[in-house]
């Protein structure tokens, strides 16, 4: 398929608002697992290291600038300079001043100055931008496993730029053989499109589905570039210092193929820019060009689906014949996906500063990519799946409590891709190939493997689980069935009348300009048809789920929650409750689908364990707090998990809301004054607020008693119920932890509270969970954007802690 495109050289230096924020490592390209590069020295020059995978591990990524008139060459990335002579040679091996990082959701600009050979004319700028585009209102765009990098130059005098690439993009062992070959595409019957020069490297002997050291051992890169480049493909060191001589490379490839590092073989191209100083802009002149880097798999993804073990194709592949169409189209498109990507980032960043601060947008945009970066889009415009590797932990795919803590990102930007993540899981157990009765933790051990659990020996989290499929399924409803204001902005953007019939609830339509169909809504009850079709389907699993809470989330046995590094533990406070929301959740499942007999029973078992959970069970002798578990009772916690009963607008007061009664049945004597949240007790909220502004440290919220750590998508979830002092207190904590931690990996959710704020013993780095960082923002559009007034009261200052009668608390078990 082909859509009509709108490519002109960007006349424009694409702009990033200045960063607030001075993180270790920022994204460059990061698109999926394997397509992950970051520059791991973000607070240093970015030629003092190598650009890294998210693992950590060197990948060669160099570029130069030479300026011939002063013979002088300036490492701009990774150190290419190794390779150049001290002395001895016709050039000078000099470094630019560098202004800096900027970025935004979808941008990384490095913007540096080259001074003049002449000390009478003003310095060149150069600015690196890399562009990897969230697109919510184009699946299609957001599927493609390629970026693109603009390099634009400012000045009056001549400058040539010189790009490498080695073989390490293709697999983690530098002893591994390497093939490549040069292409120049046909020449356009536009006119306006000139052929691309393109580097094709793949191993020489590849291993379908397999990784190594987290690096996918299958797959080709697919580097190119503008028509009137120079290219050349051989030893690293001669490309360079030819380049170095001369500015410009000679149009020839080395065929010798071999090991990675073997007289290492790159993939160069380089680019003059003529500045001619006719400009008007104080005789300054502009050019660009536009490069892409592209990793190209097929198959994705092994699955165990209901037909089978099936290899699965991306899904761009339903739409281009084969990968050249393809990075033609992406190359071509640039102008398209940057507008796409820069209303989400300026929508983002509009959002961001109404809900927190200028520190939170840094955050969140620091945040965005990196969630994206663990997906791989699969499937047919039919059945569209995402699938998702828990990257840096264990690579489990699809992880029920790794989707949930990152579940937020997708409720602001496309619900549609939170279905999408959700259906390989719902598809493998409705087929009968996971043997318990209560949600499995993941479709596969091992990324890209999802060949499922079929003995049931999956880790062992099944509250944990249960509630969080039951809290995602309904606030995947929710966000069908909006009135006025969808949980995305972005639901409402496309055609209301594109759609496919076809015998799944989520199918991709798309239009001419492959732009998505509209997302639920009101027009034609689209949106309570969708929710209807999905649930229907599959309710018998989600009666399992909910029958297997009944019996187990009151009083939960031992076992692990999501947090499994923190050990197993009984009675845990916080996972109690998020069993008790997912029961509640399902009774407005049920009632959705006609099944009022189980909605009212559900309903009926939820009101009746909340209340024992928070007069019985979870909260401190003194009432200031809830514990770690029913029975540490000098414990506390971080009670991340009421966040659900808001984003799910249990706290609303409703007509429906039973009286409350002590949990033996006898009224007190003193009717307590009546709670403003219709579910959870508003003294719930309030004591946790006061207790997380007494708790905090210098790098924020830790997660519990036990330990100084914190895990950052939770502080957000739990401060997203809190009053806006403490939120505004947590925040600015975060953002003083972003700007001084000692970590060197993509950012990390794991981290000490206190000290250099570094990593606590364990290593996470560039997982998708900090998709919660969007917490407050899909709370502010949930329930019609009625969520966060509805707890306004956080901010009266005028509730008093819960008193508790004599041994009502922690003698209770």
């Amino acid at each position: 398929m082909r859509w009509t495109t709108c490519f002109v050289a960007s006349a424009a230096v694409i702009l990033v608002d200045a960063s607030t924020l001075t993180p270790p490592v920022i994204p460059l390209i990061v698109r999926n697992p394997y397509l992950s590069t970051w520059l791991g020295n973000a607070r240093d020059v970015p030629w003092n290291r190598w650009p890294m995978f998210w693992t950590g591990q060197e990948v060669g990524f160099s570029v130069l600038a030479a300026v011939s008139k002063a013979d002088t060459v300036y490492p701009l990335l990774g150190r290419p300079h190794d390779s150049l002579p001290k002395t001895g040679e016709s050039f000078n091996v000099s470094y630019p001043e560098y202004l800096g990082a900027s970025f935004d959701a979808s941008t990384t600009n490095l913007t540096y100055t080259i001074p003049s050979p002449k000390s009478s004319h003003d310095s060149a700028q150069i600015i690196l931008s890399f562009l990897s585009p969230i697109t919510p209102t184009s699946t299609l765009r957001q599927s493609i496993p390629a970026s693109y990098l603009t390099v634009h130059v400012h000045g009056t005098f001549d400058i040539d730029v010189y790009i490498d690439l080695n073989g390490l993009w293709v697999s983690a062992n530098r002893g591994n053989q390497i093939e490549w070959q040069f292409e120049q595409s046909p020449p356009s019957p536009s006119a306006e499109q000139k052929p691309l020069k393109t580097w094709k490297v793949r191993r020489a002997v590849e291993q379908l589905l397999t990784e190594d050291a987290d690096r996918a051992e299958w797959g080709t890169l697919q580097f190119t570039g503008p028509a009137d480049v120079n290219y050349e493909a051989g030893t690293s060191a001669l490309l360079r210092q030819r380049f170095s001589r001369t500015g410009t490379l000679e149009n020839r490839v080395d065929e010798n193929f071999r090991g990675i590092m073997d007289d290492e073989p790159v993939f160069a191209f380089s680019k003059s820019f003529r500045l001619n100083g006719t400009s008007a802009a104080g005789g300054r002149s502009h050019e660009s060009a536009l490069f892409t880097i592209a990793h190209i798999q097929d198959p994705v993804i092994q699955f165990a689906s209901a037909r089978g073990m099936t290899l699965m194709k991306p899904l761009w592949a339903s739409y281009y014949l084969n990968a050249h169409d393809l990075l033609d189209f992406h190359y071509h498109d640039f102008n398209n996906a940057f507008q796409l990507a820069n209303n989400y980032s300026s929508q983002l960043e509009e959002d961001a500063l109404q809900s927190g601060s200028e520190d939170y947008k840094d955050i969140l945009a620091l945040s965005a990519r990196q969630v994206l970066g663990a997906t791989n889009f699969a499937g047919t415009p039919e059945n569209p799946l995402i699938f998702f590797k828990e990257i840096s932990s264990d690579g489990n795919m699809n992880t029920v409590d790794v989707i949930y803590p990152a579940f937020p990102f997708f409720l602001y930007t496309n619900p549609r891709w939170l279905a999408y993540l959700l259906e390989p899981l719902i598809e493998h157990q409705l087929s009968g190939q996971y043997p318990n009765d209560y949600s499995m933790h993941d479709v596969g051990a091992s990324f890209p493997n999802a060949t499922g659990h079929p003995d049931g020996r999956d880790e062992y989290m099944p509250v944990e689980e249960c509630g969080n499929m039951l809290i995602m399924g309904l606030a995947l409803v929710n966000s069908l069935k909006y009135d006025t204001q969808p949980a995305s902005i972005w639901s409402q953007a496309g055609d209301t009348s594109l759609e496919t019939l076809t015998g799944y609830a989520f199918p991709l339509s798309i239009d001419e300009q492959g732009i998505d169909n509209s997302y639920g809504g009101p027009v034609h009850s689209q949106g309570e048809k969708q929710a209807r079709k999905w649930v229907e389907k599959s309710y018998p699993l989600w009666k399992k789920w909910t029958g297997y809470l009944v019996r187990e989330a009151l009083i939960p046995s031992n076992q692990l929650s999501t947090d499994d590094f923190a050990g197993w533990l009984a009675n845990q406070t916080n996972l109690a409750l998020k069993g008790i929301i997912g029961i509640r959740a399902m009774s407005e499942i049920s009632e959705l689908v006609g099944e009022t007999k189980d909605a009212k029973y559900y309903r009926n078992i939820s009101e009746h364990y909340i209340q024992m959970w928070q007069d019985d069970y979870a909260i401190s002798r003194d009432g200031t707090h809830a514990k770690l578990a029913y029975t540490w009772f000098g414990s506390w916690t971080t009670l991340y998990n009421l966040f659900a009963d808001s984003l799910l607008c249990f706290h609303l007061p409703s007509s429906s809301s039973q009286s409350r009664i002590t949990s033996g049945g006898q009224r007190p004597l003193i009717e307590p004054k009546p709670s403003r949240t219709s579910f959870v007790n508003e003294k719930i909220y309030k004591i946790q607020s006061d207790w997380y502004h007494s708790v905090r440290q210098r790098y924020g919220l830790p997660l519990d008693s036990r330990h100084l750590y914190a895990k950052s998508d939770w502080e957000f979830f739990a401060v997203a119920v809190a009053s806006k002092q403490v939120r505004e207190e947590v925040v600015q904590s975060i953002a003083l932890w972003v700007n001084e931690t000692s970590t060197d990996l993509p950012l990390t959710d794991l981290y000490d509270t206190e000290g250099d704020g570094g990593f606590p013993g364990i290593t996470f780095k560039a997982r998708p969970v900090v998709g919660g960082h969007f917490a407050f923002l899909a709370l502010e559009r949930a329930c019609d954007g009625k969520a966060v007034a509805g707890l306004s009261f956080l901010n009266d200052g005028d509730l008093e802690p819960p008193k508790m009668a004599s041994g009502g608390i922690d003698g209770k078990l």
